[in-house]
């Protein structure tokens, strides 16, 4: 690996020497001199409106050019949702301009919500469902029928940096959804999701000075404390400094077990009328012992009864995970017209103990089953990078902004595996020892995905139209090698070429948007984690998926209207051969097609929307022999939906409620269609209270997830095995603010 890290001196030497042109040929520019721009505030300028009492309008600054699609989206009404957000290598886009189906939450709706991690975010939206069960130690989700795993999500628009796990969100400004493939935009993601694309845009210093103390508690008996401060240096404010920390302790609603989670991070950021460079680091540790969530092998089409999600399958279970990353980035305007830009990114990942295997196998309708404890010790290392020009043009009438991109990304891993068999049952689970833990965690595999993109945009001046053609040459490198030799067992090095086409009309003014694309997503082929096959943990090759989509998005009075009809085709994994020896190959196809429909914003003064649907028909349009052509597919409901409100109470100043309720349909858990889920619902509520505590401004919330206590299993963990997850129990969770 020494020559791979070699080749990343030439990018780190381009960020250093960018960030010193920028510093050398600065100097002031008035407004005029430049594009100017509006800025809406940040989560640290909105500290003073903490005590819920001002009807003041949001704090607007205008300052000199900064580079092109640098500033943050400024948010919708209500502050939940942002209007913009980013839209892979173009950076920054508008809602109403970009071509595709997009949602940004922000910090707003993160403190509202007492959110802790990004799953409990990303739930809000009604196309998104988890595919874990709750308490488990990582989370991953299902986006329009496909999956997104945890190493899929991006910082900044660099993949494999995030925290693997639970992603802490007490550093994250924005959780960003692009929904669909997109390999063009944003490369391709290293965990082969295609579903949607998950970028997250770390906090930094707001004009206005923040001390923030959060203090929380979670049922049973889990202790939150954080401290989030950000300030503004130097004579022109342009240095700017974001730290937050947490650390959280103690029982959880699963009997027996208790967690721990601690988080650091730091933002330093530079602004000028010319550069934005930024520096970002994280420290983010959770362990849990006591036991851990499990998701549900069925043995046939018979489902048992749902057990109580209190009840720990794994009772001896204890594991820990640790991320640790540094990025960089620099952003410089060389010209109105032209930008360079670079990123660099460095993340090391640590695991030890019952992370993975969490099944309950084979169970019987009167609840038997067969699992095993797995102790496990294993690495996953990243470096991430990116080189670019953005430049703007007016060109046979027509306004263009060219994109130049170079992308790489480098990974290893390693792991290491002890299991020990066992059996129990649901209702009165056996208490099996945790096996020991291997000594070390050997070499098991390497990836470097590196690809270059570019894209045209193109626009009129009347704002009529805009076009994104685009185009990305991804290359793919995968080994895999035998965990007791080193030895190689797979090699895996192709390139392949995803082309995009994106098209927005605005016939009716800019509050009105009609738009068209065509989109590959490219990822790494499937690794069989079927043990019982004869071709277990082989990796095939990489997939291409495609969608096209159709879709009209409107603002009115305060709330964003988003409607889109799409169709997404990918290859799948079909299993041959008897069902206790099967072998898999990638000759199937799944097939989605969809209605999707949302509405958020404020609907009238202190009324907030958060509100979705998703018709669709998933199913397999390839099978083996063409006996199961036309089946739903796994974890393919007919509909889900969610329904989000908050609102302010005019009868008591400084009170809020708010509630979501999600609901999904029917789903099947096999290709033949015999393990059928039940539709489920869930409510959570939630209350917070804008006040004065010893002088300062305190906001105090109240949430409970499942409030009607409802068992359900919720869907799918795989597209290959009969395996579903478990809602979660109901919790009370409440936490207090102070700003100083």
């Amino acid at each position: 690996m020494r020559a791979a890290r070699f080749r990343w001196t030439p990018m780190l030497l381009g960020l250093l020497s960018l960030g010193h042109m920028a510093r050398a040929n600065d100097r002031p520019q008035t407004p005029a001199e430049g594009a100017g721009g509006v800025e809406r505030a940040s989560s640290a300028d909105k500290a003073d409106k903490a005590d819920g009492f001002s009807d003041s309008l949001p704090i607007v600054r205008v300052r000199a050019r900064v580079p092109l699609g640098a500033e943050l989206p400024e948010t919708q009404a209500g502050g939940q949702l942002a209007r913009g957000a980013r839209l892979g290598l173009l950076g920054n886009v508008s809602l109403l301009d970009s071509p595709f189906s997009q949602t940004a939450y922000t910090a707003e709706l993160i403190e509202a919500q007492q959110a802790r991690t990004l799953g409990e975010v990303l739930q809000n939206d009604a196309a998104l469902r988890l595919t874990t069960s709750s308490g488990h130690a990582y989370e991953n989700f299902r986006v329009r029928g496909f999956d997104v795993n945890a190493g899929d999500i991006a910082i900044e628009g660099l993949f494999g940096l995030a925290p693997v796990g639970h992603v802490p969100v007490e550093f994250v400004e924005r959780a960003e959804l692009l929904k669909g493939p997109n390999a063009m935009f944003s490369g391709m993601p290293p965990d082969g999701g295609v579903g949607g694309v998950i970028n997250l845009v770390p906090k930094r210093a707001g004009d206005q000075a923040l001390t923030r103390v959060n203090l929380g508690w979670g049922s049973r008996s889990q202790a939150q404390l954080g401290l989030d401060i950000a300030r503004r240096l130097g004579e022109q404010q342009d240095w700017g400094l974001r730290v937050n920390a947490a650390h959280g302790q103690g029982r959880t609603p699963l009997q027996g077990q208790a967690k721990r989670r601690e988080l650091l991070s730091a933002a330093l950021d530079y602004r000028s009328a010319a550069v934005r460079a930024t520096l970002d680091g994280y420290h983010s540790r959770e362990s849990f012992s006591g036991g851990t969530a499990a998701m549900y092998w069925f043995a046939g089409p018979s489902l048992p009864a749902v057990p109580a999600p209190t009840i720990n399958q794994f009772p001896k279970a204890e594991g820990a995970l640790l991320s640790r990353a540094l990025i960089a980035h620099v952003d410089l305007a060389l010209s109105d017209q032209l930008e360079a830009f670079a990123g660099f990114g460095q993340r090391t990942h640590r695991f030890s103990g019952f992370i993975n295997g969490t099944h309950a196998r084979m169970i019987d309708p009167q609840g038997n089953y067969s699992a095993r404890m797995i102790g496990q010790r294993g690495y996953n290392d990243g470096r991430s990078g990116e080189l670019g020009l953005r430049a703007r043009a007016d060109w046979l009438g027509l306004q263009h902004q060219w994109v130049l991109q170079l992308s790489r990304l480098d990974q290893d891993s390693g792991s290491a595996v002890n299991m020990r068999p066992f059996s129990s049952n649901l209702y009165q689970p056996t208490e099996a020892a945790m096996v020991e833990l291997p000594a070390g965690a050997p070499k098991t595999g390497d990836a470097r995905l590196s690809s270059l993109a570019l894209v045209d945009s193109i626009s009129s001046p009347d704002g009529l139209f805009s076009l994104n053609l685009g185009v990305r040459r991804q290359n793919v490198r995968t080994r895999s090698y035998l965990a007791a030799s080193g030895a190689l067992r797979d090699h895996y090095d192709q390139s392949a070429w995803t082309p995009s086409l994106g098209l927005v009309l605005k016939p009716w003014g800019p509050q009105l948007s009609l738009y068209a694309n065509y989109v590959q997503g490219l990822s790494q082929g499937d690794t069989i984690d079927d043990n019982s096959a004869s071709n277990y943990q082989q990796v095939f090759a990489p997939y291409k998926t495609q969608q096209t989509e159709l879709g009209l998005k409107w603002e009115q009075e305060g709330m964003l209207h988003a409607l889109a009809v799409y169709e997404i085709r990918r290859p799948t994994l079909i299993a041959t051969g008897p069902s206790t020896r099967p072998t898999y190959v990638d000759g199937g196809r799944k097939r989605v097609r969809a209605l999707e429909w949302s509405s958020s914003g404020e609907l009238q003064k202190g009324l907030r929307l958060l509100v979705g649907a998703t018709l669709s028909r998933a199913v397999l349009a390839r099978t083996e022999g063409g006996l199961q052509d036309g089946h739903r597919a796994v974890g393919g409901p007919a509909w889900q939906a969610n329904l989000g409100l908050d609102a302010e109470l005019s009868s008591i100043p400084g009170l809020a409620l708010n509630a979501r309720l999600a609901a999904t349909a029917p789903q099947y858990l096999d290709a033949a269609n015999q393990l059928r889920l039940p539709a489920w619902q869930q409510l959570d509520v939630g209350a917070r209270l804008n006040s004065r505590l010893f002088g300062q401004a305190a906001q105090w919330r109240l949430g409970v997830t499942n409030l009607l206590n409802q068992r359900f299993f919720n869907g799918a963990f795989s597209d290959s095995t009969p395996i579903a997850t478990l809602g979660p129990a109901r919790a009370l969770s409440a936490s207090l603010s102070l700003d100083y």
